[in-house]
């Protein structure tokens, strides 16, 4: 039998609501002194009763939306029971029978489709801090991050390999920073992945046994610990053996995987309804008008960028990933030539805080530098004289990058015309 790799995604992301998922406590946790944005709510103390964010169960929608999904009109919140540390209250408020949003997908650049299995919305946990004091090593507990706000996007197990892995979750980064709801800050934790690996016959016929890493935090150790899974689980395969069930850890320095505990069941978790939320009752209109709200996505910007701008494909692909960098070119491109302020910004030689200043000339730009451009760009001034009089702004891009941005591009632009309105080229 011809086995296959099927990997499936579960990608935890923070939003960046101002207050936490069932409680007025600021989300924001990062480099905030211990245990100082807490209540009896996110503590979990006896008798403290949870109210829902509003906000962040419409930008839970929006996600799923962006995604393609289906959304449910009636979604319930479920109680999902296990003992740690991090969890004071001994259950997590999350969703599991009735998510908010399902059946989605994302496209890869190959076409191939990966899809998108449910979009729920739960609270995250406390944080563990392992430190050595006096001489003893201990455990401690913040509970600051208990309770923000946390969307977990599942995929199908359509994903056949690390590479694609790291393109899946690029792309979805992209959507999520498009849409304002969270800044994916990996370092920081408001994005976490854990893949699920295994050689099954088929994403249909899957094995008996799937290994999850936990808490990546990088796109590069995301395809690295898969790779390297893949490989230890085949040559387990190879001898006869079944892979345990199980949830590992990776470690960077050695890049491999290395064995946590023996993974749970759905069962083990003892999901029941949550009995003090009642279910979230939705009206399409509700629906659409979130759907109104949505901005347009990475892949139909980048695809603008290059028809309207004649932007490399690459530099486009580069604005969009930083919605900063994409505005301040949407801002300031009609004050400069395009694609040297898009230069500008992906190589870091600007200022974002401030309007762009480039030194200008007010001469007339060097007869040569244009005769070269046109030389050089026959098939566009051709286009330029069947009517086509967008591309005049690709060849003011071409002088102002001849002349390194030192001219105006207005001079640019009267020159080029006086040259492409004036007698033919010599070849």
């Amino acid at each position: 039998m011809k086995l296959q790799p099927t990997i499936g995604l579960e990608i935890h992301v923070e939003l960046k609501t101002r207050s936490k998922m069932f409680c007025g406590c600021p989300a924001e946790h990062f480099a905030k002194p211990a245990n100082s944005q807490t209540c009896p709510v996110c503590l979990g103390l006896p008798g403290a009763l949870p109210v829902p964010n509003r906000l962040a169960i419409d930008w839970a929608i929006m996600i799923g939306l962006a995604l393609d999904c289906q959304v449910n009109l009636k979604s319930t919140f479920d109680r999902k029971h296990y003992f740690y540390p991090d969890l004071a209250k001994g259950f997590q408020i999350t969703q599991y029978d009735d998510p908010f949003s399902f059946k989605g997908q994302l496209k890869l650049e190959s076409g191939k489709v990966i899809r998108i299995t449910r979009v729920h919305l739960e609270e995250d946990t406390g944080k563990l801090l392992h430190k050595t004091i006096d001489g003893h090593k201990l455990t401690l507990v913040d509970f600051n991050r208990s309770g923000v706000p946390l969307v977990e996007i599942v995929t199908e197990p359509d994903i056949s390999s690390g590479e694609e892995a790291k393109e899946f979750l690029k792309k979805l980064r992209d959507i999520l920073r498009s849409l304002g709801v969270s800044d994916c800050d990996m370092e920081k934790g408001s994005m976490r992945l854990e893949p699920n690996i295994s050689w099954s016959l088929s994403a249909d016929k899957l094995a008996d046994y799937k290994v999850e890493i936990k808490n990546l935090n990088s796109f590069r150790f995301a395809q690295a610990g898969i790779d390297y899974e893949l490989k230890r689980q085949k040559a387990l395969l190879d001898k006869g053996e079944m892979p345990v069930q199980e949830t590992r850890g990776y470690q960077p320095a050695t890049k491999a995987t290395f064995s946590q505990r023996v993974k749970e069941t759905a069962a083990d978790y003892r999901y029941f309804p949550e009995p003090d939320i009642p279910p979230i009752v939705l009206t399409k209109a509700y629906v659409e008008n979130l759907r109104k709200q949505l901005p347009q996505l990475p892949e139909i910007v980048v695809q603008e960028l290059v028809k309207d701008f004649h932007l490399s494909l690459s530099t486009a692909q580069l604005l969009v990933k930083d919605p900063l960098k994409l505005a301040y070119f949407i801002q300031y491109n009609r004050q400069i030539d395009a694609q040297t302020l898009a230069n500008l910004i992906v190589n870091k030689k600007i200022d974002l805080s401030h309007p762009p200043q480039l030194k200008t000339t007010t001469e007339t730009v060097d007869p040569k530098i244009i005769d070269q451009v046109l030389k050089e760009n026959k098939d566009v001034v051709v286009k330029y004289k069947a009517g086509k009089t967008s591309v005049m702004g690709f060849l003011v891009g071409q002088v102002m990058r001849q002349t390194r941005g030192q001219v105006d591009p207005k001079l640019a632009s009267q020159e080029l015309l006086k040259r492409l309105q004036g007698p033919a080229l010599k070849s």
